[in-house]
């Protein structure tokens, strides 16, 4: 693992478009340039492996994910309270680009082990979306898990350097990934 130029961590709730975002500024800089991080790969596959589950579900956007994710989250905090950085070590072990994208971002313990490693590069980014948007997108809030920690424990005590509002326009999310994709360019140059 090479550190990086550049880390940026985004956080939103569920169907605001983080992945959307982080995929679009991906591709945008190029895969040899732009890695994306999801900190729920090391804990889907860990489950899925000590729970005889399909990984490929749990990665995807099925019912099949749904009809675990209670489960998951609560298995993954019993993990952290262990060993609170170990999903974050897993999932920046290989890592070789020099801009790193955390796409899922939901919890203080992993943005304060973040930040703590590498505190001079950190951006962080709030994506949110108005409740209707979400809907619109397929959301349907499930008891447990939007009131709970996993999609609310940074909503307050945050601050967040970057705050993109995805309502669906395409030109005016344009306009606000601008100045974070010319920030992201400038660290790519040696």
């Amino acid at each position: 693992m090479a550190a990086p130029t550049l880390l940026l961590i985004f956080s939103g709730k569920r169907k605001t478009g983080k992945d959307f975002i982080t995929d679009s500024i991906r591709d945008r800089l190029g895969a040899d340039n732009c890695a994306i991080l999801r900190l729920a790969a090391p804990i889907k596959e860990q489950y899925a492996k000590e729970h005889g589950l399909d990984l490929e579900q749990l990665m995807g956007t099925s019912e099949y994910k749904e009809r675990y994710r209670l489960q998951m989250i609560r298995w993954g905090e019993e993990q952290r309270e262990r060993d609170p950085g170990y999903f974050c070590r897993q999932v920046v072990k290989d890592v070789t680009s020099p801009v790193w994208i955390v796409s899922d971002l939901r919890r203080k313990s992993d943005l304060e082990w973040f930040k703590s490693h590498f505190t001079a590069v950190t951006q962080t980014v709030r994506v949110e979306a108005s409740m209707e948007t979400r809907r619109l997108r397929g959301w349907t809030f499930t008891p447990g898990v939007d009131d709970g920690p996993s999609e609310c424990g940074l909503d307050v005590g945050v601050r967040w350097d970057w705050t993109l509002r995805n309502e669906g326009g395409a030109d005016e999310l344009e306009g606000q990934l601008q100045p974070l994709l010319a920030l992201a360019r400038s660290r790519l140059t040696p």
